[in-house]
């Protein structure tokens, strides 16, 4: 291998290296994260990010060994290249179960919200029976009293209707003992013989 292939295959391998221990501590940082859904979807973030990093350097690690001109050197890092890319593989699985897991938790918090929202709606909705409860019965109050006072009120028409028909009765005949009276005393006076 030429001295400047060979550095900038070094270079390349130092930076899948690195890029690897950042992937294996981000899915670590994914596995104990407790925080909120938005902190471990930024986690899923950077693995990804640095998922891709890792690729590109794979794929210029093997752009080198298709480059080279004798055979072995080629084939070691053809080789290189494909371990690494196996290594990837393997993390990639624990990358989607990291974002499986941020999904579900992600389910779980709408799922909560849902049912948080549909307990205040109930509790609304059971405010609300209980006003209209004490509605119905405040007006069945009223229209009990009201009843009293339509049953006095009819007693009381009743009452003065009689009272009238008495009093009539009475003035016809006080009208009768007035005009007997007169009566009388006009015989008295003009016919005394009588």
């Amino acid at each position: 291998m030429a001295a400047s292939v060979d550095v900038h295959v070094r270079i390349c391998e130092q930076e899948i290296i690195k890029y690897d221990l950042e992937i294996k501590a981000l899915i670590q940082d994914v596995s104990e994260c407790t925080g909120p859904p938005s902190t471990l979807n930024d986690l899923n973030y950077k693995v990804k990010e640095k998922f891709s990093q890792l690729r590109q350097r794979i794929e210029d690690l093997e752009q080198m060994g298709k480059e080279q001109d004798r055979e072995s050197d080629k084939q070691a890092l053809l080789s290189q290249a494909e371990g690494h890319r196996k290594q990837m593989l393997r993390k990639l699985t624990k990358e989607s179960l990291a974002q499986t897991s941020s999904d579900i938790t992600e389910s779980l918090m709408s799922i909560s919200r849902m049912m948080s929202q549909q307990v205040q709606q109930s509790e609304e909705t059971m405010s609300t029976l209980a006003t209209s409860s004490r509605t119905v019965q405040e007006t069945n109050e009223e229209f009990k009293a009201m009843t009293g006072t339509i049953q006095l009120g009819r007693k009381l028409i009743t009452k003065y209707n009689r009272r009238e028909l008495t009093d009539k009765l009475l003035i016809f005949l006080a009208l009768a003992l007035f005009l007997a009276t007169v009566l009388y005393i006009l015989k008295k006076r003009l016919f005394p013989f009588l």
